[in-house]
């Protein structure tokens, strides 16, 4: 399991307790889509409409692709004919219910297989290198919060990150970057940047986004400390995760 450490000095404080725009958009899919009845109980079975995972999306060939569930598990999808996002590899939320192993699967690759019910993909970006003074003009450095939750991780390679802010002018893109080498004593410091391009007032809401960590330098198979950097709505705030360099970038 990562871990998820948070310094002492700006620690995660949450007092927004208004609904995300995820759950309000899984509730919307709840209402407009057939209700799903269970066979012993004979009631709504809601849990298919949200997510049970975040997975990375792999390519295998032009028709095949698995899906990496964390640093150690692959699950192997059944099924499925064709790839969901050509062969771009993306993070993505998933709904999947176990399956049976198809014979002559590769059980020393694939913990299990699995049907996928449903795929939505996520943002999922490159970072891009700190510019120094340049960073604001660049970049943005519009706040956010940075939310304590199952969304927000470290891992295959990637950090997903659940982010809250304000939005306001629905024809206002927000932009958001990921930046390494800002910090020369520290070369596992990345700096999360938002630019709201003026758009800061409206309703506080959700977003959510995943990042490459496969510029950061090579850890040889250690496991050391990935510090994310981003400016809040009190100030500048730091957390801690555990990182180990992917193997197969």
């Amino acid at each position: 399991m990562n871990s998820i450490t948070i310094s002492n000095e700006n620690i995660f404080i949450y007092t927004d307790m208004r609904k995300s725009r995820l759950f309000i958009i899984a509730m919307a899919a709840v209402l407009s889509l057939p209700t799903v009845i269970s066979c012993d109980k004979e009631k709504p079975d809601y849990s298919i409409y949200y997510p049970n995972a975040i997975v990375t999306v792999k390519p295998l060939d032009d028709k095949s692709f698995f899906l990496q569930l964390n640093d150690e598990t692959a699950l192997l999808p059944v099924g499925v004919t064709k790839l969901p996002y050509g062969n771009k590899e993306v993070r993505a939320f998933v709904n999947y219910t176990p399956a049976v192993m198809p014979e002559g699967a590769d059980k020393e690759k694939y913990a299990d297989a699995v049907k996928i019910n449903w795929l939505d993909s996520l943002l999922t970006k490159q970072s891009k290198p700190s510019m120094a003074e340049e960073n604001d003009n660049l970049y943005g450095n519009d706040p956010v919060e940075i939310m304590n939750n199952w969304m927000t991780v470290v891992e295959d390679g990637y950090i997903t990150l659940n982010f809250s802010t304000f939005w306001g002018n629905r024809n206002t893109k927000h932009e958001v970057n990921l930046l390494t080498g800002g910090n020369p004593d520290n070369p596992y410091e990345v700096e999360f940047r938002h630019n709201a391009f003026g758009d800061v007032n409206g309703i506080k809401g959700d977003g959510i986004v995943a990042f490459s960590l496969k510029d950061l330098p090579d850890t040889n198979g250690e496991t050391v400390k990935l510090t994310l950097k981003w400016m809040s709505f009190s100030g500048i705030k730091k957390a801690e995760f555990d990182y180990c360099t992917r193997t197969d970038w």
